[in-house]
């Protein structure tokens, strides 16, 4: 049964399955491995699943089976308010993802910008907390495309933080239900931050706040979790593998749109 904290913090969530051609996704700091294209596929749907428990409508964008990374639907969009910021990757051969989730986001409702060149920006770079956007700057994401999304956001405070060695600024940090920010400290510039809680584990560093105290981690991280459920959070752990050998994490399989 779904908890009523839940369901009213609970809103929509843009998802996208893993196509045919997922074990050909983009590799930039794992270690490459062969990748399990079915089992991607149930846990995946396993994912989803946790989102629906928690009380998300989950609504899945137009399938792109001819772009391998196209399951990561986070890099595409960033919903800030009725604003939704179509990204324009560093990556170029990420692009070809972005025309079915600008058509998702209208469909929302949402009132649809765009990075435009020579800006470039992944919402994997993106991390909202309350009325600041911190913005990662590093290969997908640069100065330029920062201060597009500063601009579409009107009034938010934008920071930007140097990454290095992660692929996004969330494969580096993310942020707790109360706003404090969990992180690797060697991966972000720290100078910028406020105090960054250092996870017992990488993969700690990836939490994605689904309800009142309810955050969804990866399987991966056992020894942050139980420390976060020490310290009073409800906490829906979700084995994501084969994301992960593809530099995936929690964050990167949804759009969250309160």
């Amino acid at each position: 049964m779904k908890r009523a904290a839940d369901m009213d913090a609970a809103g929509r969530a843009l998802v996208r399955p893993p196509g045919p051609r997922l074990a050909e996704g983009i590799v930039t700091h794992a270690a490459r491995r062969p990748v399990d294209v079915a089992l991607a596929a149930r846990q995946h749907e396993a994912y989803v699943a946790a989102l629906r428990s928690a009380g998300w409508r989950v609504r899945a964008v137009a399938a792109a089976d001819d772009q391998p990374d196209a399951a990561f639907i986070e890099d595409a969009l960033v919903v800030c308010g009725d604003v939704a910021v179509v990204g324009r990757s560093g990556e170029e051969r990420r692009r070809g993802e972005l025309p079915g989730a600008e058509q998702a986001a209208r469909e929302l409702g949402l009132r649809v910008e765009r990075i435009k060149e020579p800006g470039t920006l992944d919402g994997g770079d993106v991390l909202q907390v309350g009325d600041t956007v911190y913005a990662g700057r590093g290969a997908r994401t640069n100065e330029e495309g920062i201060c597009q999304l500063a601009h579409l956001l009107g009034g938010r405070k934008v920071v930007p933080v140097d990454v290095r060695g992660c692929l996004h600024l969330k494969s580096a940090m993310t942020a707790l239900p109360d706003g404090a920010l969990i992180g690797v400290p060697e991966m972000v510039d720290t100078a910028v931050l406020p105090c960054l809680r250092v996870p017992r584990e990488p993969a700690g560093a990836h939490v994605v706040v689904i309800g009142h105290g309810h955050v969804l981690m990866s399987a991966s991280a056992p020894r942050t979790a139980a420390r976060l459920a020490a310290d009073g959070l409800r906490v829906t752990s979700v084995d994501i593998s084969e994301f992960e050998a593809l530099d995936g994490c929690v964050t990167c399989l949804s759009v969250l749109v309160p």
